[in-house]
């Protein structure tokens, strides 16, 4: 099998994401960077059932796709192109892109400085301003260069994603990275030496943009090289998972309501997880198995981990299908989930775009855009 044939941005990747991850989590317990704890039989087996779950989600989503015979509705489309182009559709879209960009803008003009190099700074960095400019943002720059793929429009990702690397937050820098490169391999077909460079940058970027947070924290002493911090973070999130297994159901579901609730409540979940299971003020992650187990037990990850599978084969087929928005919101989701495997489903913003692509869903299968038949079939 040729590799341009293989499907790299599947959602299998993410079970590839989560062996690599506990790899490096297990290298840096061998290496014992910073006193790390072996880690339970009972993580590992988290680990399992969780990955388990997911992959029967997966499955359920192509029987799904095979028994309804999901395909495309010519007429539908040729209706929508022509609202698209009565309505501008591109022009619409830059703008969006260009007000998520003068948003952020604005957002660090009234922090007041970079809080990339200021950990004061950073705790600021997260307003109502840069919530509204990265849900704008992200999405559509997503869309622009999956529906029109203009040159230019990767200088317009490239001053967003310095822009949210300035805030110091590698999340939502990375996932703006992530993203794009998902949705270029879909629409320009990237060859294999593309892919490479563009897979070494995410990684050298994801290295220098935490290294630099972590040094800017003035209240911190850190003595790890980049490296050793990238490993170190692995591993030290495994242990949290480790004291999760045994405190499952402690949060009786307190971190899903205030994820929820985030853009109206003062509380981050990643905080409760911190006091919950270390006992002090902290904000940590527990992995993308972590905050469903502590807040209602195996049951709770089990739903969580099959519906994200489900959510995102669906996605994937209909983005084959459909292109365009499909791939973009495909694009955005696939790049947070894969970044979940270590912070884990506490960020309000990214179950917007889940909310948003479900609804994107509904409304074309309402219209007819693509339709379900017993006739033909869609690998």
């Amino acid at each position: 099998m040729k590799f341009k044939n293989i499907d790299i941005f599947s959602p299998y990747i993410l079970l590839f994401g989560v062996i690599l991850y506990l790899s490096l989590a297990v290298i840096a317990l061998k290496l014992n960077i910073k006193g790390l704890m072996p880690y339970s039989v009972m993580t590992y087996y988290t680990v399992f059932y969780g990955s388990v779950l997911f992959f029967m989600g997966i499955l359920f989503a192509i029987f799904i796709q095979r028994y309804l015979k999901i395909k495309q509705s010519k007429f539908n489309i040729n209706r929508i192109k022509k609202i698209n182009q009565h309505l501008s559709y591109e022009k619409i879209v830059l703008i969006l892109v260009l007000m998520g960009i003068l948003l952020q803008v604005i957002n660090i003009y009234f922090i007041g400085g970079i809080p990339l190099f200021s950990g004061y700074l950073k705790a600021k960095a997260v307003t109502k301003i840069w919530f509204i400019s990265y849900i704008i943002f992200l999405p559509s720059i997503n869309l622009l260069l999956a529906k029109f793929n203009r040159k230019w429009y990767y200088a317009l990702f490239f001053v967003g994603f310095v822009l949210f690397a300035l805030t110091g937050y590698r999340t939502t820098t990375m996932a703006i990275l992530m993203s794009v490169f998902i949705t270029s391999y879909y629409v320009i077909n990237l060859k294999f030496k593309y892919i490479v460079i563009f897979s070494i940058f995410i990684l050298i970027s994801g290295l220098a943009l935490g290294f630099m947070a972590v040094m800017a924290i003035e209240w911190q002493q850190w003595a790890l090289n980049p490296l050793d911090l990238f490993l170190y973070r692995a591993g030290y999130t495994l242990n949290v998972l480790d004291r999760v297994v045994e405190l499952q159901g402690a949060t009786t579901g307190s971190l899903f309501y205030y994820t929820l609730t985030g853009f109206f409540e003062s509380a981050d979940p990643r905080i409760i997880i911190g006091e919950t299971v270390l006992k002090y003020r902290v904000s940590t992650t527990s992995t993308i198995f972590g905050p469903a187990l502590l807040d209602w037990g195996y049951i709770a990850l089990g739903v969580q981990m099959f519906l994200l599978g489900f959510f995102l084969k669906l996605l994937h087929i209909l983005q084959k299908i459909k292109k365009g928005i499909f791939t973009a919101f495909y694009s955005v989701i696939l790049a947070h989930s894969l970044i979940w495997i270590e912070t884990g489903p506490t960020d309000l913003v990214v179950w917007i775009f889940f909310i948003l692509s479900l609804f994107l869903m509904l409304i074309c299968y309402e219209f007819n855009i693509y339709t379900v038949n017993k006739t033909g079939d869609l690998k």
